[in-house]
Parts: structure tokens; sequence; C-alpha cells
């Protein structure tokens, strides 16, 4: 039986790894540690603290007194990190939240895991640190694909504060014999995450005739990894990646934004007209005024320091993790669209 301290656990990511973790390991307990920043929402682990126990605590990993008093109280053996400041345009406008919550935050954890871990000769442990492929900075379109081994390139106040936390974990790794892994992944999509987002963005101001503001061009290059594949991925490197080790989680699925953005309004236009319901709630969407969601589409000034391409080189996680996403693009998309349509429906 493990003992998780899930950081950001409220967050989109972090809550899809909780009730994927619960499913699939019911045995071990985790405690979740959110802030509830705009993009954390306690009830998204509501189910979970009745049917898995799970125990939500409502902090900030900036709080180091809060933090010691969870490490004192719980046996942790595993911290999966989670917890950052993520949106690029909020760091452009206000990078000071980054830098203290990435940074500062990223270390206060790293050092009650040695005080807790290493000081007290707690040989089985964990240190996971969530990351992303941002950190590599921009590719060309006949660049090669990040790997482990690219150098750090950071282009935004975001990326470059989680280049650093990146960097303080192995730190910790190689100066003081921290059992550590790190997973930088590609863009994450799917159930629970905030509509500052792209994709549910898009979808949200589709449903309400709003417009659909598109960056530059909107042929920059992201590589789409459904949420559930990334949290199977993270299983995989706690049970069988290496100590010290860097994984590059992608989810082999590069698209323009430009192209995303027009998938996903044909998609919705279809749901809508096979389930009158759905025309009768989103009447302010354009496909219920006898248009189309393309019509929504608007380009917009593109932001500082937007970078052109992001591609993940999975081969390290194909060949020591036997790891290969699990759901298509398709089937990915359609249980995020799903999933938003229900939603969007209780409101």
């Amino acid at each position: 039986m493990k003992t998780l301290l899930v950081t950001g656990g409220a967050g989109f990511i972090g809550s899809n790894f909780c009730h994927y973790w619960a499913k699939h390991h019911p045995e071990d307990k985790i405690v979740v540690l959110d802030a509830l920043t705009y993009a954390g929402h306690e009830e998204y682990l509501s189910d979970l603290k009745d049917s898995a126990g799970l125990e939500f605590v409502h902090g900030d990993i900036c709080d180091y007194s809060l933090l010691e008093a969870l490490f004192e109280k719980h046996p942790f053996d595993h911290v999966v990190h989670f917890a950052a400041e993520s949106h690029v345009d909020r760091s452009i406008s206000g990078p000071d939240a980054f830098i203290e919550t990435n940074i500062i935050g990223t270390h206060n954890l790293l050092k009650l895991a040695k005080l807790h871990w290493l000081d007290k000769g707690v040989s089985e442990h964990r240190f996971h640190h969530v990351s992303t492929d941002e950190v590599y900075g921009s590719l060309e379109a006949d660049d090669p694909a990040f790997s482990e081994s690219t150098a750090f390139a950071p282009n935004s106040p975001y990326s470059a504060s989680k280049a650093a936390s990146d960097h303080l974990v192995r730190a910790y790794h190689h100066t003081f014999g921290l059992n550590v892994s790190t997973s930088n992944c590609s863009n994450n999509y799917g159930p629970r995450q905030d509509k500052e987002k792209l994709i549910p963005l898009i979808i949200h101001n589709i449903l309400h005739g709003e417009a659909l503001p598109i960056y530059g061009d909107g042929m920059n290059i992201r590589d789409w990894l459904y949420v559930d594949d990334h949290c199977y991925a993270i299983d995989l490197i706690l049970q069988q990646g290496l100590n010290g080790e860097v994984y590059n989680v992608g989810g082999e699925n590069e698209w323009a934004n430009l192209h995303i953005v027009e998938l996903i309004c044909d998609l919705i236009d279809k749901k809508l007209l096979a389930e009158p319901t759905y025309l009768t709630k989103f009447s302010e969407s354009p496909i219920a005024k006898g248009g189309k969601a393309k019509d929504l589409i608007s380009f917009v000034k593109d932001r500082a320091g937007h970078d052109r391409r992001y591609a993940i080189d999975p081969s390290k996680c194909h060949a020591e993790l036997n790891y290969h996403p699990r759901e298509t693009f398709e089937t990915g998309i359609a249980k995020t669209l799903d999933w938003y349509l229900a939603e969007a429906v209780k409101v």
C-alpha cells in the first residue's frame, strides 16, 4: 500500500490522475493538496472522497508550515507533483505567481521530501515531478521532435519557471540521492480542463455563439495527449521508471491550432444537429441559427513569445516502459466533447 501526496490534485490533470489512481490502485491512500485557484475545483474529487477515502487539503505549496504538518501527519512514500501555474498568457501579464509557485513551491516540497525520507532513512520513496515540453523551446516545421536530451530553451516566464523546477528536481537527486522521476508532457486535453485552455474555450464559445479567437495565422503546432493516457504514463513511470530519469510523454498526434478548431467546429455542429435537445439548450450556437460554428473563427494578434511548434519523441517511453497512447485522437476528442456537452447541459 502506498500513501501519495498529490499536489494540484483538484486541477485538470491532477484530478484525472486521482480518478485514474483510485480506479487502478484502490488499496492506496491519496492525500490531495490544492490551492483552489481559478483552475482547481474541489468538486472534481467529491466522489473519490466518498468512494476511495481520498483526503483533500486546501492549501498552497508555498506554505512551508502547512507542508511540514502534512509530512508529519501522513507517512507519504510518493509525491506526485502537479501543482503549478501553467497558463502562458497569465505568465506574460503576471509572472510573479509563476516564480513563486513553480520554483519556490517545488523547492519546499523537495526540502521536506529530503527531510522526511533521506534524513530519516526511508529508502522506498519517489518524488515524481510533472513538467512540460515547453521547457525545450520551439521547433521549426522540419526539426526533429524533442527528446530527453534536447537542451532547455524556455521562451516564456511559465516555461522558464518549469525549467527551473526541473533542474531543482534533478539537483536533489544528484546532490542528495533523492529518488525522483520527471515527465515532460505535450499538450493535454480531456475532461475537467479550465476553459482558458484552447479546446474547452472553443467548445464553450461555440455553444454560446461567441467568437473563436485564433492567435496569428493559427498554424502553431502542438502534440495533443489525452489526459488519461498521460495518467497511464505516470503510472508506468512510478512502477517501472528508473530512479533519476526523465521521460517525455507525447500523444503522437501533431495538429495545427487552426485545424483543431475547425475539427471541433464540425464535430459540435454534427452533435447538436443529431440531438434536438442540444439545439434547444444551446440556442445561441451558430448551428441552432442556421449557420456553422466555423463562422465564429476570428484571427487575433499573436501573443508575445508564441512558440511555433512542439513535438515529442516518445521512443524512450516506448523502449523502457512499453508506453503507447491508448486513445486515438478521434476517440479522445469524442470523449472530451461528450463530457463538456454533458456538463454544459447541467448549467
